[in-house]
């Protein structure tokens, strides 16, 4: 029974140690989200403008463009799975690859070849896993992303987007990108997190304004030197801002998902130390009753013997 006892000391003692982590964790979680939400706030106003200038001149311009054109029949798509670096984040990880998976059996099944690009480390390790190729990974960011990580892997997929297969150079039919998806999880509320897909290109341009009645092919705004060289700098930083936003919310996303986990297993730790209390007071209870009962037997057993040697 004295063993028993020290094991159950022991469990309590090891237990306290892991509430203590899991506390610690869920508080520092909490702090980022706040800064990831931050993040997002900050960067909506210069959205929310560059929104409307690309819309006025896909809307007006008149002007076409190979990330705003649509393949009437597209043979190759990428998908992009934005998940994350570190696990203790409960489901998030596998129910994004989860919709990512579901998103590639959709394309196969409109007969399109997929190409796989991923960020976070679990993404990396669950495609790896299965060999299954993937053309380029990044790491290191998930619950951190700057405008600059954006940046890079936006710049990466726009090139495969707009490789001419007529190129004798750069021109490579077999990694032709007819449209390009980003598989991520939408930031809801604390408790609320839910995978999403949207296709990033070729663009579906919203918040357009309507036409002017006095003539002007754009309202509001004056493009020089020409609507074309404006969409060639607009639209790759459009790109890279709806993907850094992207990148925002599975942020938020994770850091939600990884405090809810760490209260739950705080909450856990609780309940195993209330439970292991307890069976530890019933065991040295039980010692403390068995010792006593060795006590009083022995001494029954001793006037017993006293009483019949008289």
């Amino acid at each position: 029974m004295a063993t028993s006892l020290r094991e159950y000391r022991a469990k309590i003692k090891s237990t306290q140690s892991m509430k203590k982590i899991t506390r610690a964790m869920e508080l520092i979680a909490a702090s980022r989200i706040i800064k990831a939400q931050q993040q997002a706030a900050a960067a909506t106003p210069y959205a929310r403008e560059l929104t409307r200038a690309v819309s006025a001149l896909a809307t007006f311009g008149a002007v076409d463009h190979k990330l705003l054109t649509e393949n009437p029949e597209p043979k190759r798509a990428a998908v992009l799975v934005i998940a994350s670096d570190r696990g203790l984040a409960g489901s998030y990880s596998s129910a994004v690859l989860k919709e990512s998976e579901r998103l590639i059996e959709k394309l196969r099944a409109e007969g399109k070849e997929v190409d796989m690009y991923v960020t976070g480390r679990k993404a990396e390790a669950y495609f790896r896993f299965r060999q299954r190729p993937v053309v380029q990974s990044w790491t290191g960011f998930s619950d951190r992303p700057t405008y600059a990580d954006a940046r890079e892997v936006g710049d990466v997929l726009t090139a495969a987007f707009l490789v001419d297969p007529e190129d004798p150079e750069t021109g490579d039919p077999a990694r032709e990108v007819d449209e390009l998806h980003v598989v991520f999880t939408r930031f809801r509320s604390m408790i609320s997190q839910t995978p999403e897909v949207i296709r990033l290109l070729p663009l579906e341009v919203v918040e357009g304004e309507e036409a002017p009645d006095n003539g002007d092919v754009l309202p509001l705004y004056e493009f020089e030197p020409s609507a074309s060289e404006v969409l060639d700098a607009l639209l790759p930083k459009y790109v890279n801002h709806r993907l850094y936003f992207c990148f925002l919310q599975a942020a938020a996303s994770e850091l939600a998902a990884r405090q809810q986990a760490m209260k739950n297993a705080t909450d856990n730790a609780e309940d195993l130390i209330q439970k292991y209390t307890r069976v530890a007071n019933q065991a040295r209870q039980a010692g403390i009753t068995q010792e006593i009962s060795e006590i009083v037997g022995g001494a029954n057993a001793l006037a017993d013997a006293n009483a019949g040697s008289e």
